[in-house]
């Protein structure tokens, strides 16, 4: 079976998309839209697809699924959209930055019965997927305390910060869903520090670049999260999960995995320098798990609930730092 893709967005995380659709031979991307002309023919030119409206998209016999990297603002719009025209669905995070327009659209994709996967990409990286399989095998013991570092090499532009939802909703809701998928359990409170010390334009706007956050689950089990915009060293990104039995984790990735050693000491190459390389594979192995839920009629997963309730986790901790408290979810 191939499965005909329209891709919606032809900006950064579009192109990433884009790759990962014809990298892969089950996969055909037939057409991209988007409101900038010139984004939309050089997408068209790299990968070989049609330029089309959203609209004939929509209305496209030759299309099975979509692929949605337009702004936040309209992915719960398109989302019901596409569900009611028959189209499986795949969605970057977040559905929505509010939790009751994302249970609305979330009520449509089960009215409709439509295939619904959130691009939690992180879920899919070999190395942390490795840890997962560590903690299923029984090699560390129960799950006791899960850290996770996530670090960017810089700021981005303040258009961007004006528009994301905050660093919570745009930048830890990734590693919200990471907590949940190597805690195995849902955190039920949530207490978070934030502050800004990578650039005083972004409090100007009324965001932070500098963010901690602790998850407690029923159990006990214990997330910690450490957030920053800014890594002079490359893209930061680490997991460790701490066990009744032992210790899992998933280290830092370069480009080039060597050391040298010599008279100045031992010397390794430098860190990818962001997501678009530290995490190809991640989003290759995303867009083979969405055809194969197509193919197969199983559920979706990382699931519109997934990102509902990463969104949620993000409200609760943006309420924590106002009010200077444990927010109970």
């Amino acid at each position: 079976m191939t499965v005909r893709f329209g891709l919606l967005g032809a900006g950064r995380i579009g192109k990433v998309h884009a790759k990962a659709v014809t990298s892969n031979p089950q996969a055909k991307l037939v057409a991209v839209a988007d409101a900038f002309e010139q984004a939309a023919k050089d997408l068209s030119a790299a990968h070989g697809c049609e330029i089309r409206t959203i609209e004939a998209i929509e209305k496209a016999s030759d299309i099975d699924a979509v692929i949605i990297c337009t702004p936040t603002d309209t992915h719960a719009d398109l989302i019901e959209r596409f569900a009611r025209a028959g189209k499986a669905i795949f969605c970057e995070k977040p559905i929505d930055l509010d939790v009751k327009r994302v249970e609305e659209c979330l009520a449509v994709v089960r009215e409709t019965g439509a295939t619904l996967m959130v691009g939690f990409n992180r879920r899919f990286d070999p190395h942390f997927a490795a840890v997962r399989k560590a903690i299923d095998d029984g090699a560390i013991g129960d799950v006791e305390m899960v850290t996770i570092t996530s670090r960017d090499p810089g700021a981005p532009p303040a258009e961007y910060i004006s528009r994301s939802g905050g660093i919570f909703r745009d930048m830890t809701i990734h590693d919200f869903d990471m907590a949940r998928f190597l805690l195995g359990e849902d955190p039920v409170a949530v207490t978070a520090h934030a502050s800004v010390l990578v650039d005083k334009k972004i409090g100007q706007l009324g965001d932070y670049d500098s963010v901690s956050v602790i998850l407690s689950t029923a159990s006990g089990k214990q997330c910690v999260i450490s957030n920053s915009r800014r890594a002079t060293y490359g893209y930061d990104q680490r997991i460790e999960v701490h066990g009744s039995k032992g210790m899992a984790q998933a280290e830092n990735q370069r480009p080039v995995s060597i050391e040298i050693a010599n008279g100045s000491g031992y010397t390794r190459p430098p860190l990818h320098d962001f997501f678009m390389t530290r995490y190809t594979e991640a989003y290759a192995n995303e867009i083979a798990a969405f055809i194969n839920a197509i193919a197969t009629g199983v559920k979706a997963s990382p699931s519109g609930e997934d990102g509902l309730i990463a969104l949620a986790l993000a409200d609760a901790a943006v309420r924590s730092v106002k009010e200077g408290k444990t927010i109970t979810v």
